[in-house]
């Protein structure tokens, strides 16, 4: 089953859930562990935690009496995959629009210099003034 890379940067884009997700890179904790970094409620975090869980980002697992959270990491290697193709997309545009502009850059003639790069007054301002 795929994940939806979609799913996977909304989940992401709340700082609460961000969070969760950068301090389970660490290891696995408790949903209490995790509460304990906010100035949320334990209830809070646990809803940012179904959210995660939703988008396939986290598992919980009963250990004893505690569920602990377990980061997947599949969803977020299919997104930085997702990521880095668009970037290799976007880095031949620009090497082929640096070939067009080097291209167009050699085509053109020398700039001839201006009166007013020359030093001289332009033509129309200025034969008002004293």
């Amino acid at each position: 089953m795929g994940v939806d890379v979609a799913e996977t940067f909304a989940a992401l884009g709340d700082p609460v859930r961000y969070a969760i997700v950068d301090r389970l890179v660490a290891g696995d904790a408790t949903v209490g562990e995790l509460a304990a970094s906010f100035t949320i409620t334990l209830q809070a975090v646990s809803q940012q935690i179904g959210t995660l869980e939703r988008a396939g980002l986290v598992t919980r697992h009963r250990e004893g009496r505690a569920r602990r959270v377990h980061l997947e990491a599949a969803p977020i290697e299919q997104a930085a995959r997702w990521m880095e193709a668009r970037r290799r997309r976007l880095e031949e545009r620009y090497q082929r629009l640096d070939e067009v502009l080097s291209d167009v850059l050699a085509a053109e003639p020398p700039a001839t210099p201006t009166r007013a790069a020359e030093g001289a007054a332009p033509s129309s301002l200025g034969k008002d003034r004293p």
